[in-house]
């Protein structure tokens, strides 16, 4: 997952505001933020038109909840006033989007029930609490996710690593099936350290029907998710979840599973000089450990890497997310370790032509 405040260059290929926020990327211009003293700051205008309402019950429309909010959110500095307010209303309307809803859903007066839905949910949006928690839900792939603080918010643009690895088991198979002949092909076991929300696993899972995961974080907030979210798509039978810390002397732990075909990460790999550039909405309610790769932003992606050899299958992959800076250093570093025998196979880019994901693969002795 981008870990923002790293890469501002990519700032200015990302033109729509809402795509910034996901990504947790600050906006340029926005107004002041919100102080705990002073409180939200309501707009005249609607509080005018919320009078005039009063002695029409009913007369309030989602129209009109949408514009209302995204002054509110305008007047008190929060990012994407527009979008979070169009997000807000159609969940409680049942929509993914505002331009789903048909005219008359648009026009319909709203119930206290919704209108109250809708100011609750916006109070914690006013609180800068990100879109994603405050729904309780995400979309990812083709998956509906839940979402809670402090586990890590995918992504979009992490959505291109699942299709890395997709594409590669298919490559291989295609392979395979042209041989004379064909060498019976075991399905494939993938191998996620830091699952966060299940949404890497999931969505492989999903795409590859005769695969099995085994999804690793060491938090217990992140594993719980992991498992709910599994159950909700009843993908419970492929997947084991384990709380674990991964270190450089969990191989022995790993093993149980057999030979790894493909281990994915998306790891922390924020350097740490980067963490307090970071938007308030990850500042204040996501897990920062998360984020976090040490001095060089490659801790967690080093030790990745030590465990890789003992883990993979002969010509296994690894596909890692990473921060631009750090495919010449991870190329450097596996170059400096020569007997972990592998090798940067390739660099991919992401949609804003940012080289951000790495294959990596074992050589055969």
């Amino acid at each position: 997952m981008w870990k923002p405040g790293t890469d501002f260059a990519t700032m200015r290929c990302l033109t729509h505001p809402l795509l910034r926020r996901l990504l947790g990327l600050s906006p340029q211009c926005l107004p002041g933020g919100l102080t705990q003293s002073k409180g939200p700051v309501l707009s005249p205008k609607w509080s005018s038109l919320r009078q005039g309402c009063s002695a029409r019950p009913g007369c309030v429309t989602a129209t009109d909840v949408v514009n209302y909010w995204q002054k509110v959110f305008d007047t008190n500095g929060i990012p994407e006033a527009r979008e979070s307010s169009e997000y807000i209303v159609s969940f409680v309307l049942g929509a993914k989007t505002f331009q789903s809803l048909n005219s008359k859903s648009l026009h319909a007066p709203l119930t206290a029930v919704q209108q109250e839905q809708i100011q609750q949910l916006s109070n914690k949006r006013l609180e800068r609490m990100p879109v994603q928690y405050v729904l309780g839900e995400w979309d990812f792939q083709d998956l509906t996710l839940k979402m809670r603080p402090p586990v890590f918010i995918p992504r979009p643009e992490t959505e291109d690593l699942v299709s890395l690895v997709v594409e590669e088991e298919s490559r291989k198979c295609e392979m395979n099936s042209g041989l004379c002949f064909p060498v019976p092909v075991s399905h494939p076991v993938i191998l996620e350290i830091g699952c966060g929300s299940g949404a890497i696993a999931l969505s492989l899972l999903c795409k590859l029907p005769q695969s099995r995961v085994i999804a690793v974080d060491k938090e217990k907030a992140a594993v719980d998710l992991t498992r709910e979210n599994a159950h909700r798509l009843q993908l419970q039978e492929r997947i084991h979840i384990l709380h674990h810390d991964v270190s450089y002397s969990s191989a022995e732990q790993l093993q149980l599973w057999g030979p790894i075909d493909f281990i994915v990460s998306n790891p922390p790999y924020v350097f740490h000089e980067d963490m307090a550039s970071l938007d308030t909405e990850i500042l204040r309610y996501e897990d920062l450990d998360a984020l976090d790769g040490g001095d060089d932003g490659m801790r967690v992606i080093k030790t990745i890497l030590s465990l890789a050899p003992s883990l993979l299958k002969d010509s296994g992959s690894v596909f890692l997310e990473v921060d631009p800076r750090h495919p010449n250093m991870v190329e450097d570093w596996l170059q400096a370790h020569p007997n972990l025998l592998l090798v940067l196979h390739a660099v991919h880019k992401d949609f804003c032509g940012k080289p951000r994901f790495l294959h990596i693969q074992k050589q055969s002795r």
